[in-house]
């Protein structure tokens, strides 16, 4: 019985291959062959860009170092350039967030930390730490890490949480 079944599928892959193997892909006589990529076309370093995958989640100032929120998302037009930003502002762990979307000329994006001005802004002071701060304990000064050179420190975005919270909110087209 089983002889019959593994026959019966060894038939059944062959015909399908076979089938599979008869459509040779034609192209149009007036389409070129993209040229194929050459050594000097590929570069393994990129210096000077920035990952987008660790640009989702990087938090938004404003001016003053107040802050806004985080981006969600990076929205990109056909040719991939980055159109807008999303950031989600307000809400706790995602619930009750008010997304915007912003043009991405708006956001400045800097490597350097942010500079806590006031002791309600401090690490400690009912806020954490942010990574690449400096932060001072008494007579005891930390010093900030080098910055990575594959994604920004934080985003400033020129408004108030409250004005962000007032703009249209962003969703997603289903069309």
């Amino acid at each position: 019985m089983l002889a019959k079944y593994t026959i019966a599928g060894l038939a059944g892959s062959a015909l399908l291959a076979t089938v599979a193997f008869a459509q040779a892909p034609t192209a149009p006589a007036e389409t070129k062959a993209p040229a194929p990529a050459t050594a000097s076309d590929m570069s393994s370093s990129y210096q000077g860009t920035w990952r987008t995958s660790k640009m989702i989640g990087l938090s938004v100032y404003n001016d003053k170092n107040e802050s806004l929120g985080s981006i969600n998302d990076m929205l990109t037009d056909k040719n991939g350039d980055i159109k807008a930003v999303v950031i989600g502002v307000g809400g706790f762990l995602g619930v009750g967030e008010h997304l915007v979307a912003v043009p991405i000329d708006k956001v400045k994006f800097t490597t350097e930390p942010v500079a806590y001005t006031g002791a309600a802004n401090a690490p400690g002071a009912g806020g954490s730490a942010r990574p690449g701060t400096t932060t001072t304990t008494g007579a005891a000064t930390t010093p900030a890490p080098k910055a990575n050179p594959w994604y920004p420190d934080h985003a400033v975005f020129s408004a108030t949480k409250d004005e962000l919270k007032a703009m249209p909110e962003f969703k997603y087209s289903t069309n």
